[in-house]
């Protein structure tokens, strides 16, 4: 069997659009992987497509490894980025071909499932009820902080035992999402902390406590809003919250480490790095109690090798995955496969046309997902519907 081409694929997800990879063969299996392009990666479906052509064709797709291999070395002198990203789409939607092929799940081409039912966490709860994305979502919209506690009692009802929340700053016109890391709003390009944003933290988390109840893991993301300093000022100030865990992205692994010592709070990190090379002197510095891998930006494959590592290291792992069902598929895959697993990240709030676009839609039964039986990651592009919502965005 060879590979023959590829086809990438985009559709509206209302505030930011999905992606996917299409692999074909000349014996008419096909694999599909989901990657990322809107978040930071302009033009990585054309990176993608351009490996393909000239690297990937033409090779066997069951010699994972090579091809992956044969990728990394095309493209050492450029290291991680959409680079990564694109040789993991490619390497995710050729484990799909191979347990396709060959009539098993991904996860037993990864080792076997250790377990069948992941625990989840409802991510971003309230970010997407409110502003832009709350446009595409038929929900009840958030507006106070009371909405806040009637929505996290709600994720307890359905049976979640954990949660994940942004810095939410509320004002007379309702909330704003705090996110000065990631765009020019306000605390851009400074990234330094505040008494006001420690305070309407306190006061958004003991909303989310008052509605969930004491036996709710509430996790705190503060993604990359704020500098070494900064970081320090807040987990210091909610140390005493009893937070499931910080979520911290930085750069340096000594300042990550830096911060860990001085709380009791666990600190979770590492969603945007790549490969085991990124995460290593997160590991040798103890920089984190929970690693978080990407599986679309670092591919199944590789994401193993991290958890390996992590594991030496006694880190439990949790993926990263806010994006769409084949996605959340592909990473309860390496979830299941994995002795080291923490508990799965996944996004509940989304547009309703989310579940069209895959064949098979994840199965959650009490606050955990339950792995598909079907070959492969278990579930098919459904192409008819991807087209019926096309992008809003140029790719």
């Amino acid at each position: 069997m060879k590979v023959t081409g590829c086809e990438t694929l985009h559709c509206d997800a209302g505030w930011r659009d999905f992606s996917f990879l299409k692999l074909t063969t000349d014996e008419g299996i096909t694999g599909v992987a989901e990657f990322n392009e809107c978040y930071g990666s302009p033009g990585l479906g054309g990176v993608i497509e351009r490996l393909v052509a000239n690297l990937v064709v033409g090779e066997d797709p069951m010699a994972v490894s090579r091809v992956g291999a044969r990728l990394y070395a095309a493209t050492r002198q450029a290291p991680g980025g959409m680079v990564q990203q694109a040789i993991a789409a490619v390497e995710n939607a050729l484990l799909d071909i191979k347990g396709r092929a060959l009539g098993v799940r991904v996860c037993d081409l990864l080792g076997g499932a250790v377990r069948d039912r992941l625990e989840l966490y409802w991510s971003h709860c309230g970010a997407y009820r409110f502003g832009p994305p709350a446009r595409h979502i038929d929900r009840p919209p958030i507006r106070t902080l009371d909405d806040l506690a009637q929505l996290a009692g709600a994720i307890r009802d359905r049976g979640f035992r954990a949660l994940k929340t942004n810095i939410f700053l509320f004002g007379e016109d309702g909330p704003r999402l705090h996110m000065p890391g990631f765009a020019a709003s306000p605390g851009w390009p400074e990234l330094n902390a505040s008494p006001r944003v420690i305070d309407a933290l306190r006061r958004q988390l003991g909303a989310l406590r008052d509605g969930a109840g004491p036996d709710m893991g509430i996790h705190l993301d503060l993604n990359f809003n704020f500098k070494t300093e900064g970081y320090l000022q807040v987990v210091r100030a909610l140390d005493d919250l009893g937070l499931t865990w910080f979520e911290i992205d930085l750069y340096d692994p000594a300042g990550l480490a830096r911060i860990r010592d001085c709380v009791r709070t666990p600190i979770a990190s590492g969603e945007s790095r790549f490969g085991i090379r990124g995460f290593r002197p997160y590991f040798e510095r103890a920089s984190m109690d929970v690693a978080i891998v990407d599986i679309p930006w670092n591919g199944a494959w590789e994401g193993m090798k991290i958890a390996a590592m992590a594991e030496a290291h006694e880190v439990n792992v949790a993926p990263h995955n806010f994006y769409g069902h084949l996605s959340t598929l592909m990473s309860a895959h390496f979830c299941a496969a994995i002795p080291n697993f923490r508990i799965m990240e996944i996004d509940i709030d989304d547009v309703p046309w989310k579940d069209d676009l895959v064949t098979v839609v994840p199965e959650i039964e009490d606050g955990r997902l339950l792995l598909p039986p079907g070959p492969g990651w278990g579930t098919d592009l459904n192409e008819e519907a991807i087209r019926a919502h096309p992008p809003r965005r140029a790719h």
